[in-house]
Formats: structure tokens, C-alpha cells, sequence
């Protein structure tokens, strides 16, 4: 099984890349975890969007190719990342040609407040629906920073947090097994 995961953050000591390399090495076996790598994406133009540029090709093909997506994401004032919503401009065109139509896909983020990407999940899943995926809505992954999300040289160490992840990807890949 492939699950293609999207990194909604560009900065390289992001706290969304250290969570999406807790839940790549947390994974079941079997299970391939594929970045859809989404920093040399130009700003979406739809004066491109029948001629696209390779980074925006490469990631839509991959988006087609995976089993499931998973979309990981910072909050940045109440709402997804840009860098995310610029992804979903790509895959979304043209007008019709969704990879994620019929796609197991699910939200995870990891946020220094108390409210661990809360609202920038719900943001997030709600423009999702719009291309009509199978969307798991339990168990979700709100990681947060301050009480379970600590990082220890870029890494979240913190078992109650992997647990919350382990539990998380499990059941996404049991989610994307169901839903193929």
C-alpha cells in the first residue's frame, strides 16, 4: 500500500516534518509512505494549468498513484498552510481531474498551542470534501505542542504523543485498505 503525505510547512525545522517522520517510522509494514513534495510548486496560475510545470505534474501523478493522502498541516492564523492550499490548486486542475475523487484521505498537524491544528484541520477537510475523497474522521491527530508535541533535537519523543500517532496511521492504512 502507498500512502502519499504532504507537508504543509516549506521550513525545514518544521514541527509538521518532525511529525510526519514520527508517523513514517511509526507505519505499519507493508506500508509505504511517499513524500509529495510540494516546496517547488510555483504559485498556482490557471494560465498554466494546461501546460504544467513538472514539480505540479510529478505531484499530481503521485496524488493518482497513492493508495491514500495525507494531508499534515500547520495552522497559520486559524487556517491551513498556503503552501497546502497551493497543492490542492495544482491537483484540482483543470476543472474535473481530482486525484482525490473516491481517495482515502485524512488530516493530521502539530501546532505550539493549545489547540493543536484544530481549526486548521476542520478548514482543511472542509475545502477536501469539495473533490469528494473518503475522508476518515476517527481517530484524528491534533498534535499538541503544549503538553504531548515536545520536540527533543527535532524529533517528538514524547510516548504519549507517538502512541496518539501509531494509533493514528494504523488506522489510516486499515481506513485507505477498506476504502481501495
Amino acid at each position: 500500500m502507498k500512502i502519499a503525505y504532504v507537508v504543509g510547512s516549506l521550513s525545514k525545522d518544521s514541527i509538521n516534518r518532525a511529525l510526519a517522520e514520527a508517523i513514517v517510522e511509526l507505519a505499519p509494514e507493508g506500508v509505504e509512505m511517499v513524500e509529495a513534495e510540494i516546496k517547488d510548486l510555483p504559485l498556482f496560475n490557471r494560465d498554466n494549468e494546461h501546460d504544467f510545470p513538472e514539480p505540479a505534474r510529478k505531484f499530481k501523478d503521485l496524488m493518482y498513484e497513492a493508495d491514500g493522502v495525507l494531508f499534515i498541516t500547520p495552522e497559520h492564523n486559524r487556517s491551513y498552510s498556503a503552501p497546502i492550499h497551493n497543492a490542492i490548486e495544482w491537483a484540482s486542475r483543470p476543472y474535473g481531474e481530482w486525484p482525490l475523487a473516491g481517495k482515502p484521505v485524512a488530516t493530521a498537524g502539530h501546532s505550539p498551542s493549545g489547540i493543536g491544528t484544530a481549526l486548521a484541520q476542520q478548514q482543511l477537510r472542509s475545502s477536501l470534501l469539495f473533490f469528494g475523497p473518503k475522508l476518515m474522521s476517527q481517530p484524528e491527530a491534533y498534535i499538541d505542542g503544549t503538553r504531548t508535541g515536545v520536540l527533543e533535537d527535532g524529533k517528538i519523543t514524547n510516548e504519549e504523543s507517538r502512541a496518539v500517532l501509531k494509533q493514528f496511521i494504523e488506522a489510516f492504512a486499515q481506513f485507505v485498505e477498506a476504502n481501495k
